[in-house]
């Protein structure tokens, strides 16, 4: 049996593939098992800068498989957290957002019910214009549990939200651009959001870090709250290596070289230049 979810790192750049193209990457317990488990093993990889997640042929997901709804019939409680402050299904989406690095969501065809909420896990979404989405599970006489209810929040008004909720409507890439779901249309999702994360990866990757942690938490803190955390982030990041790295790459107008948390003892070029100059 194929592995349902795949990874590629490249280059500081992880890829996640939703691998059952020919069932239209809908959710059986193995990919969510394979979701969660990928994003458990990029959680821990501190080489990766930034991350990619597609499905395989034309769609992204077309929801759950049928085979879930009878693992739900048999008593299975939603309502136990097996992962966190999530359960497994919860967290398939929870966790790309709790990723400590920007995650990117290229969707193309159908990305309607478990997709939609797996896709609003990420930082960004790029859209094809001709996509198909939809909070779909009122067709099955359910309510979107998938953490899709959290993170639609931040980027799609209430109102809307009720409303497609409520019906079930499936709307296309440029109505979801329209609604606040997708933070870009292109005919090209894969292409330019692999771009996007290759520009990610080559800035520093403490910074990216941090700003995650910052957004992450807008919605959450005080104005008050936020500010000192703006400050306490920033108070860690000015002056290390990363950081000094950056403004010597600009200055010198190359390319950084920036150091990854388990290589932060090995001297950057900043550091050895900031060296040689202290001795001389």
């Amino acid at each position: 049996m194929s592995n349902p979810v795949c990874i590629n790192i490249d280059d500081h750049v992880a890829t996640v593939t939703l691998s059952r193209g020919n069932k239209m990457n809908a959710l059986d317990k193995a990919t969510f098992e394979g979701l969660v488990q990928a994003a458990q093993s990029l959680q821990q990889d501190p080489t990766v800068r930034a991350v990619v997640i597609h499905g395989s042929g034309e769609n992204f997901c077309s929801g759950l498989d049928k085979s879930m709804f009878e693992m739900f019939s048999n008593g299975n409680k939603l309502a136990d957290r097996t992962h966190g402050i999530t359960n497994l299904f919860q967290q398939v989406a929870w966790a790309w957002h709790e990723l400590k690095v920007p995650v990117i969501a290229a969707v193309e065809g159908y990305c309607i019910g478990g997709g939609l909420q797996i896709a609003s896990g990420a930082d960004m979404r790029y859209v094809h214009p001709d996509a198909r989405m939809s909070i779909m599970e009122i067709k099955w006489g359910l309510i979107p549990d998938m953490a899709g209810t959290q993170l639609w929040r931040s980027f799609v008004k209430q109102d809307l939200l009720r409303e497609l909720t409520y019906t079930g409507e499936v709307f296309d890439g440029t109505t979801a651009s329209d609604y606040g779901f997708a933070t870009r249309l292109t005919d090209t999702p894969l292409e330019l959001a692999q771009k996007t994360a290759r520009s990610i990866a080559e800035k520093s990757p403490d910074a990216i870090r941090a700003s995650k942690v910052l957004l992450n938490q807008q919605d959450y803190l005080s104005f008050e709250q936020g500010l000192l955390l703006e400050s306490e982030l920033q108070d860690e990041i000015i002056g290390q290596p990363n950081q000094i790295e950056a403004v010597f790459a600009n200055m010198d107008k190359r390319k950084p070289v920036f150091s990854s948390a388990d290589e932060q003892s090995a001297p950057t070029p900043a550091e050895t230049r900031i060296g040689s100059r202290a001795s001389a």
